[in-house]
This record gives C-alpha cells, structure tokens and sequence, in this order.
C-alpha cells in the first residue's frame, strides 16, 4: 500500500492558490486544522472563499485569515461566535452564504459522493431558500440544496497512519469527515502518525484514498480558544430562567433522545439525573452527552453544541456532523428544547436573527426545529424593550414553519391544542391578566387555568 506524503505546515499551504475555495473543518476550535491556518495566515493569499461552521475565532484560525483580508467570502451555518466576522459582513468587507448547519454538511457530503445535491425540508419558508428551487414530495415541501464542494479541504484528526487512513478523537469529527471527500485536494493535519498496520481497520473513521498529504502538528491549549477550559462556559441563572428549565424536564420520558438549544435549554441538562434515563443529542456529533466536568477543556472532554466541554455517559457514541443531522432530520431525535425570539398564532418560529444587532447565523436551529418529533420553546414572555414574543404573526426571520408545539416562558406555559394556542398553566405568582397584557397573540385558555 502506498504512503501519503509527509509534509510541513509551509508546504501544504503552497498547494492553495488566490481565488480557491477551501474546506476547514472543525466546530469553533474543535477538531480545527489551526496550525495549517496559521501558515496560510504568513502568504500572500487572498480572495480565498472559506467554507466552514464558522471562521474560528477572532485572531485564531480562520479569525487570522479575516483580519489579515484574505477572505472573500464566507460560507457557513454560524458566524456570530467571531465577532470580527460579523462586524466583517455588516460592512461589507466580506461576502457571506448562510446555510443551515446540518445542510452545510450534507451538502458536502452529496459533494464527495458524486451527488448534484438534494432536497430537504430545512429552511423552508425562510429567507434562505429564497432563489432555490422547491418541490412538494408526498405532500411535505422540501428545498433543494446543491452539493459543496472545494479545491482545497484542511482538516484535522486525532492520527493517521502512513497510509492516510484517519481516526478522529470524541467530537472533532464534526465536519471534517465529510470535508475529505468533497475536494480535489485534501491536506490532514494531525497530532500523531504511526505506522502502516497499526490502527485497527475496524475504528477507520476516513479511509486513506482521500487524503493527498498529511501534516504532524501538535495541539496545545492555546489552540482551542474558548473550548480550552470548562471555565469559558458560564451559565446565566436565576429563579425565572431556572423555574422554565424545570418545567420543560416535566415534558421529558425515559429513553427520549433529546436536543439542547443554548441559552435557558442548557439549564436542563444540569437538572437531569441518570434516574431520568434521558439521552442528550447535540449537534456536533454526540449521543449521550453527560454533565461538565469539575475542571480541563476539549484537550481532554467532548465538546457540545455551545463549545463548552462535557462529559461522555456509559453508553455514549461520537460520529460526524453529516450523521448527526441525518438523525434529526431522519425524525430520532425526539424532543428539541431551543431559544425563541419570537412564536407567532400559527406555530411559526423565529429565534436567529434580529435586523441590526451582532447576530451572523442559523447553526442547527433550522433544522431542529424542523426535524425533531416534539419542540419546546423556552423564552422570557416579552424582550427587555418589553415587547412581546407571542404575536399574532412573526415579524422577525423565520427559523421553521408551524413547528412550536408547547412555549414555556417566565409567565407561561402554553401548547397548540388542535392547532390552536391555548394557554396551559401559569407560573407561581403571576395571573391570567398579566399574561393577556404581555401577549399580543390570541390564545384560548385550558378549563384547569385559576
């Protein structure tokens, strides 16, 4: 069997010229090919369209490349976590494409499968399928997402034999699985090389066929950004936010596979116990996801959704972003509990942008919400302008049609009964007439509400 080249960091970026498309992977920092970034940061490279989650953070990763201006323009799922990409596309010095997340990866993996593209019901409905081609399919309207593909992929995985066969360590599969087989040339960067024979052909998560050349770089805290250290990851509680977490675990059953949006719904995750039998999804490419630990960083932890490092429960499994949406969307994922911006009379949802504020992208909202057998939105009744967010019509961009099953906010619970909004329970303290002032929506009222 042949061996794959091996080269240096100033080598590989030689093979990247001005003008290419290139495929990074990683989620924020994790499983991110930061030292190959860095090296394409010190050439003369430019007008670079950069495919990715998001462009790292600012400074690091793909941040080193937007400050220096050799991007053109960015594609991707979530650029708010760099706040210098979102200023970067408010005025205009970059170009950005928003895909929802788990589209991105598919539509890389449609790519190096020799697929044009393919029809999903993610982002129906909003501004991103606007210009795109939709089919009704057994009575279900689906949009269609063409393939992605790249001249160059940079990725990163955990080893690699001289072959070129790749194993990636916990979540940092996420989307450079897919990356290495959706472009003419693929760069690995990796922590350790070993041997022709010496992993085991069973745990191969990317065979050595797609890659060209493989990079040896060792990863160091500095490299991971906010992930680096549990510390990076504080939670905002109160009694109101901590009350709607609790009250959204009522709706939970043993078994349930479940979804955390960030923000209230994370909350949730520290009140469940193992009596619960709840199993935690999230996004990124994990099933089983466990408590944070006491202290240390993705350097030794999983990372979920959020980038913050979390434990791996007995029983728990890692796989690759393209996976992971194929269960959300493939209905096994049971419940999502996610934000809201704004929940409107007919189920529709907004929860990822606001017109004039640092918001940059839909990440996995889209298609969560469009995907999961059961949503819950947990949201404060009214914004701090003290406007409301149970409206008779959203007003803000929507993030999936009809899809709110039950609303829980600090007032509040309400569900769609028969396709109505119907007002299930109050909160301690507050009464029925606060709730009709704070909500603009018309909305039945359950015979057991005092």
């Amino acid at each position: 069997m042949n061996k794959i080249p091996q080269i240096s960091v100033e080598t590989a970026v030689s093979h990247i010229k001005s003008g290419d498309t290139i495929l990074v992977g990683g989620f924020g920092m994790t499983g991110n090919p930061v030292h190959l970034l860095h090296a394409l940061a010190e050439t003369d490279v430019k007008n670079l369209t950069y495919v990715a989650n998001n462009v790292g953070e600012p400074g690091l990763g793909g941040g080193r490349l937007l400050r220096n201006g050799q991007i053109k323009k960015a594609i991707g799922s979530f650029f708010t976590s760099n706040r210098e990409a979102v200023a970067a596309a408010q005025t205009g010095a970059i170009e950005v494409e928003l895909i929802p997340q788990g589209s991105l990866a598919e539509a890389m993996r449609a790519a190096g499968a020799g697929l044009g593209g393919f029809y999903t019901p993610t982002a129906v409905g909003t501004v991103l399928a606007e210009g795109k081609e939709t089919k009704e399919i057994n009575g279900k309207q689906y949009v269609f997402q063409p393939a992605l593909r790249g001249n160059v992929a940079l990725i990163r995985a955990w080893r690699a034999d001289e072959a070129g066969n790749l194993v990636y360590r916990m979540t940092e599969q996420n989307f450079n699985k897919a990356m290495a087989t959706a472009a003419d040339l693929v760069i690995a960067e990796v922590e350790e090389i070993v041997p022709m024979g010496s992993l085991d052909p069973n745990g191969i998560h990317t065979p050595g066929c797609y890659v060209d050349f493989l990079v040896q770089a060792h990863t160091t805290l500095d490299d991971l950004g906010s992930s680096a250290s549990i510390e990076g990851g504080a939670k905002k509680v109160n009694d109101a936010r901590m009350l709607m977490a609790e009250r959204a675990l009522q709706e939970l059953k043993p078994g349930d596979v479940v979804n955390l949006g960030v923000g209230i719904p994370t909350l949730v995750a520290d009140l469940i116990t193992p009596e619960h039998g709840i199993i935690l999804h999230t996004e990124n490419g994990m099933l089983g996801v466990g408590p944070a630990p006491e202290a240390g960083g993705a350097l030794d932890y999983p990372v979920n959704a959020g980038k913050i490092p979390v434990t791996a429960l007995p029983g728990s499994s890692y796989f690759d972003s393209a996976d992971s949406f194929a269960m959300i969307r493939g209905g096994h994922v049971d419940v999502a509990i996610m934000g809201g911006l704004q929940v409107d009379e007919a189920g529709n949802l907004a929860n990822w942008a606001v017109p004039g504020k640092s918001l940059l992208g839909v990440g996995g909202a889209m298609d969560l919400a469009s995907g999961a057998k059961k949503l819950i939105i947990t949201m404060t009744h009214a914004s701090r302008d003290g406007e409301a967010k149970i409206v008779p019509q959203c007003t803000l961009p929507l993030t999936a049609l009809k899809a709110v099953d039950m609303i829980i906010t600090d007032l509040a619970v309400f569900s769609f009964v028969e396709g109505k909004l119907t007002l299930l329970e109050l909160m301690p303290g507050v009464t029925l007439d606060e709730v009709r002032e704070k909500t603009t929506a018309v909305f039945a009222v359950d015979a057991g509400v005092q």
